[in-house]
């Protein structure tokens, strides 16, 4: 039997929408949000309604019946106490996306938009390997500042996403892999994923400068300039994300334009691109010693990693080391199609969300 899915992702200035039929796209539809569209929504959940109204013109333009759908699966929120995989969206749920998230996010809207298709239709509306998603074991979570402990915050649907697809391609299970898997985006996050569990994690501040994030620095070096009197809060956040990295040292995120660079001859960004592929090296090499077993492979993914230049840099570093493989974008639909398929077939259990219960360990 095959299922239909609609998939929903909301980000910050557009609205993602496709059908799936099993894993093969049907339709996909990215709606686009201007300042002046969200203008009248003051709070990120005034916009539900105008952003599922949206999605409901789009499938009518398109003449799809909605009583077709198996399932409906929503991009995954900020949600405090999940683990990694698909979580049913029922009333509790649906409490802690409107009022009790970590933060702000547009993604916090996934689940919400889901449930409003689902629930006339009396099918099951998900969410699937929300950002953040952490199953660390406690060792991981120890760090040297007693008032901070580690969580674990990464790019947990294309990770695992991609590593699902490199098991099947191997003709093996995830579940039964060791990977190390780094997401190459706008931020940079690394994860450790043992026998189907992420046991550690490099977040998009803490490990490699990116395209626009300062990545992680020396601390002291930090302080000072927090404490200098030259620059707010605000300021100093924004040079950590968003003015960071390649966008600091050359004025670009774009690695088109600084490959471009780099062939004219400036040898300043070819230095900056040689120094990116070295720390994405050594974030990986960190989460290598996280294993009590030999790996199968590191895999680059993210939108980076169509970028040849870049991902033969950072082999060249790691390839006597381990298995590097390339499996370049984020495919994000995908992805959560694949998540909800799974569920659909009873190749994985759908969690239910418990707001009070602590952080399961397994």
């Amino acid at each position: 039997m095959s299922h239909k899915i609609l998939v929903l992702n909301p980000g910050s200035t557009s609205t993602k929408a496709a059908v799936y039929e099993d894993e093969h796209p049907l339709m996909l539809k990215s709606i686009g949000h201007t300042n002046q569209d969200l203008s009248p929504y003051p709070a990120l959940n005034d916009q539900l309604d105008y952003r599922v109204a949206l999605v409901r013109s789009w499938l009518a333009q398109e003449g799809f019946d909605l009583t077709q759908l198996s399932a409906v699966v929503g991009r995954g929120g900020i949600i405090p106490n999940i683990v990694a995989g698909g979580y049913v969206v029922d009333d509790n749920l649906t409490d802690c996306l409107l009022h009790h998230t970590v933060f702000d996010h547009a993604s916090n809207l996934g689940g919400l938009m889901a449930r409003e298709f689902a629930g006339p239709l009396r099918i099951p509306a998900y969410i699937y390997d929300a950002v953040t998603s952490d199953e660390l074991p406690p060792e991981a979570r120890v760090t040297g500042f007693k008032e901070v402990t580690r969580t674990s915050f990464c790019h947990v649907l294309n990770a695992r996403a991609t590593s699902h697809k490199y098991a099947q391609a191997m003709g093996r299970k995830y579940e039964d892999m060791n990977l190390v898997v780094a997401h190459l985006g706008g931020g940079i996050s690394i994860s450790a994923h043992s026998h189907g569990r992420i046991i550690d994690s490099v977040s998009d501040d803490a490990g490699p400068f990116s395209p626009d994030r300062a990545g992680s620095l020396n601390m002291l070096y930090v302080v000072d300039l927090c404490y200098s009197g030259k620059y707010t809060k605000a300021q100093m956040l924004k040079k950590l994300r968003g003015e960071g990295g390649m966008s600091a040292l050359l004025g670009t995120h774009d690695c088109r334009e600084v490959e471009r660079r780099i062939e004219d001859g400036d040898e300043w960004a070819a230095l900056v691109y040689q120094a990116q592929a070295l720390q994405i090296a050594k974030g990986v090499g960190i989460m290598l010693g996280c294993f009590h077993e030999l790996i199968d492979a590191v895999i680059l993914t993210g939108g980076l990693a169509n970028s040849k230049k870049l991902t033969s840099m950072v082999i060249d570093y790691l390839h006597n080391l381990c298995r590097v493989v390339v499996i370049p974008g984020e495919n994000e639909m995908e992805a959560l199609a694949l998540g909800a398929l799974r569920i659909l077939n009873g190749q994985e259990q759908v969690h239910t969300f418990c707001p009070v219960c602590p952080m399961p360990i397994r």
